[in-house]
């Protein structure tokens, strides 16, 4: 099959030049609605549980779910549905654990939580390094997806697309705030929940709509192995690592978190995760699918020969079965993807750097609303230049595996501090400090040290850390440190806020 992926074709230029309208349209709506810092950070708290389940989801059904998955299992076979269970796994425990104490608590950041009882600066110093280390290595996979689609659709320059994509982003978050990444990740989320769908079923005409011819057609093709697990994760200790960074990673992600602040009450906060939940679980559910009928019908050659990562699977399918149209409009979805996301996580980077830190730390809570909101407009430039630069220069790595990789250091240095906040009476602002440092820097070296960057990037014959992805290591040491350091150096004063906390956690008193 000759595809035209690298010719700028008008179709899909049409579809973006749409998209992007659309959504500046609704930027320039949200620009005169956001005065305040509560509307710039949190959309004034006017969010339904229901839009907000919506805006969750197309926080995070990323390009790396999207490209990344379709094109790991197109690419490795069962193994690639690993990432799509762990992603959903974390949603339940997100709805009972964390979505009604984060509510009535924070204010417009996880740190908000962690402050609640212990001391303000040191807590919030580190808590903006973990969330910091987060949003910028999940930005980097994003932004590396949306070069690599540009790239691949128009025949532009890779390092042109990410500067387009890292501007356009800007706009909506420089001007528009919350309110308007709120809008822009609704739309997006239906967008891609029609499109995916709309791929599925067209893939699955070509087998008669039965699941078993599709699954028989793959083990003729490349053998039972494809369809058992093994390809991808060989060791079960990597696996098990990699399921707990995903799953525990999302309870510590800032661009999730930060949802929360969004909607009126912890009733509508319950809600959104419930109607997330559906979204997301219906969208893991059937993209497997659309990796195992690219490998079939287009066979792992041709997918790895244009990508080597496999991230174009999804959008060689489109073109297959749709057309240039359906390819165009699928791309325009996922690059829509990117964006929304890319928007989350940069509004979640300026909203630590601007409320965290200049607020609290510097300020000392005397900054008034017009100088947070002109701190958190410049920290939007500074982060966004950042990302544009990493993203260019982590140019060949598969995205869904960046994404884990920002799931580990979630999941190490942002989640134990913030469970143990709100659960264990004797956590102490020392034991908070240091399981965030620990967590964080260990995950992040970790990482480093492992066969992906050591091996892979670096090119070293040997990597110092064996495993792929260190979560199992790394929360270990956070929620080992937390204890040592907790017991060693107790708070009597955050032990003594324990009470309060709870009262606010589970009736709501005092919420914002």
């Amino acid at each position: 099959m000759e595809s035209s992926l690298g010719q700028p074709n008008f179709i899909s230029v049409l579809f973006f030049v749409i998209f992007v309208v659309l959504t500046l349209g609704i930027t320039y709506w949200a620009a005169k609605k956001t005065k305040t810092s509560s509307e710039f950070y949190a959309a004034g708290r006017s969010i339904t549980g229901f839009q907000n389940g919506l805006a969750l989801s197309g926080d995070f059904m990323s390009a790396a779910s999207f490209l990344g998955i379709s094109g790991m299992v197109a690419l490795k076979g069962y193994d690639g549905i690993i990432y799509a269970v762990g992603w959903l796994v974390g949603w339940p425990a997100l709805m009972f654990l964390l979505a009604e104490p984060l509510r009535n608590l924070g204010k417009y950041t996880f740190a908000d939580v962690l402050a609640f009882r212990l001391k303000q600066k040191p807590i919030r110093i580190v808590a903006s390094i973990g969330g910091i280390l987060v949003t910028i290595t999940y930005s980097i996979a994003q932004i590396v997806g949306s070069g690599k689609l540009i790239n691949l659709m128009f025949g532009l320059p890779y390092e042109l697309a990410v500067v387009i994509v890292g501007g356009v982003m800007l706009m909506y978050v420089l001007f528009g705030g919350m309110i308007a990444t709120t809008w822009v990740q609704i739309i997006k989320a239906c967008l891609l929940l029609f499109g995916v769908t709309l791929l599925v079923i067209l893939s699955l005409a070509q087998f008669g709509f039965s699941l078993e011819n599709l699954f028989s057609e793959v083990e003729t093709k490349f053998g039972r192995t494809a369809l058992e697990p093994g390809g991808f994760a060989a060791s079960p200790i990597d696996s098990i690592s990699l399921g707990l960074a995903l799953m525990f990673g999302l309870l510590g992600l800032p661009h999730i978190l930060m949802r929360f602040y969004t909607v009126p009450d912890a009733k509508e906060a319950r809600k959104s995760v419930a109607y997330a939940t559906t979204f997301i679980g219906y969208f893991y559910i059937i993209i497997p699918i659309v990796g195992f009928a690219a490998a079939v019908l287009i066979g792992r050659e041709q997918i790895a020969g244009i990508d080597k990562g496999g991230n174009m699977a999804a959008a060689l399918l489109a073109e297959l079965l749709g057309g240039t149209p359906f390819l165009g409009f699928i791309a325009a979805v996922a690059f829509a993807t990117i964006l929304a996301v890319v928007a989350g996580l940069t509004l979640a980077a300026a909203s630590t750097i601007s409320h965290d830190l200049y607020f609290n730390v510097f300020t000392e809570g005397k900054a008034t609303e017009k100088e947070q909101v002109s701190v958190a407009k410049k920290a939007t430039v500074v982060f966004s230049v950042v990302s544009i630069l990493l993203g260019i220069l982590f140019k060949d790595q598969n995205v869904a595996f960046m994404v884990g990789l920002a799931f580990a250091i979630a999941a190490s240095g942002n989640f134990p501090a913030l469970i143990l906040s709100i659960l264990w009476k004797n956590f102490s602002t020392l034991g908070g400090v240091f399981s965030i440092l620990i967590g964080s820097v260990s995950a992040t070296l970790f990482i480093i040290f492992s066969p992906t960057v050591w091996v892979d990037v670096f090119k070293f014959d040997q990597a110092i850390f064996p495993l792929k992805n260190p979560a199992i290591v790394s929360m270990s040491l956070a929620f080992l440190s937390a204890f040592i350091f907790s017991k060693l150096f107790p708070d009597e004063n955050a032990t003594a806020r324990f009470e309060s906390e709870k009262v606010r956690v589970y009736l709501g008193i005092g919420a914002e």
